[in-house]
């Protein structure tokens, strides 16, 4: 079992000082039969109160607030977490019952808003693809890897061409992208043919074989399959989720789960700087085996105080 030693630094740097500073922080890494948190550190300037609970998702949830005037902030998350990760359990259950089952579920609460599809225009030209792709007689999860490796194959991973704001219509037409962009467009083929699929947010950590997005902060989708349970796939590395994959949180999409966001109040403009360094120890090694990678993702934008009022108030 493979334990990583992860650092995630957030930092916002404004123009002229700002005040009135209210955040949300989805750092916690999920625990569960695949995933052991062992120790978590998360240091905030001005050493803030922050404020857990559970949201709809189960995603644990922190917030805070830095009334103070304050011209920069810096949010750094330090934890270690031991992967176990699983391959989807197989089912003596016939492709016919496990197609009926999801049909069962598509008026259930917890599935619901996981099978709305985003309204987009190019929603026609992947119908043609599904529909062959279910006619062929494949049970929901050889579906949902066909579907995986098609986006995969048809999209160029590169970076700087979008962002969080990218419409599926933009990400369509471009045929490129990074992982969550990635992650978006399987959610929509999954969702058309009603298999429920939800986004998660987490970290591909290194393991000396080069994968997309690793050592960084990273998206992939969670399928739901019937007598199965939720299987992860990653679009990104044409993969099902292993070991080598750190789960923070899941939602409809990015939104659900960002690692942060928050609202301040000011009028300049700031500067958003994200960084991510992995170490690793092989479980099946007595050493501990250093592979450090690192993201630093630099943007600058507006004010976010009006533009997510509302959403920090629901």
């Amino acid at each position: 079992m493979p334990k990583f030693k992860i650092q995630h630094i957030t930092k916002y740097t404004y123009e002229v000082p700002v005040r009135d500073s209210a955040n949300q922080v989805m750092l916690y890494p999920v625990e569960d039969e695949s995933q052991q948190l062992i120790f978590q550190k998360l240091r905030i300037t001005g050493d803030p109160l922050v404020e857990t609970h559970f949201d709809y998702f189960n995603n644990k949830t922190g917030t805070f607030t830095h009334s103070h005037p304050h011209q920069e902030l810096v949010i750094d998350s330090v934890l270690e977490v031991v992967t176990k990760g699983s391959a989807p359990a197989s089912v003596e259950v016939t492709m016919e019952d496990q197609w009926n089952e999801l049909k069962k579920v598509r008026s259930l609460i917890p599935y619901i808003d996981l099978l709305r599809v985003e309204n987009f225009r190019a929603i026609d030209e992947l119908k043609p693809f599904i529909t062959t792709v279910c006619a062929d007689n494949h049970e929901p999860l050889e579906c949902a890897k066909i579907f995986c490796d098609y986006v995969f194959s048809n999209f160029v991973y590169k970076k700087g061409i979008t962002t969080v704001d990218t419409t599926l219509d933009e990400i369509w037409k471009i045929r490129s992208g990074v992982c969550q962009d990635f992650a978006h467009i399987l959610l929509a083929m999954l969702r058309l043919v009603n298999i429920p699929a939800r986004y998660v947010s987490g970290y591909i950590c290194p393991n000396k074989n080069g994968m997309r997005g690793e050592g960084a902060t990273h998206a992939w989708v969670e399928a739901y399959m019937p007598f199965r349970g939720w299987v992860g796939l990653d679009p990104t590395n044409n993969c099902v989720v292993d070991q080598n994959h750190v789960r923070l949180a899941v939602g409809k999409n990015f939104y659900d789960c960002s690692p942060v966001r928050g609202t301040y109040r000011g009028t300049s403009n700031h500067t958003l700087e994200v960084s991510v360094s992995v170490s690793y120890e092989d479980g099946n090694t007595s050493g501990l085996g250093q592979h450090q990678k690192e993201e630093v993702i630099t943007s600058v934008s507006r004010n976010s105080y009006r533009k997510h009022q509302d959403q920090m108030q629901q």
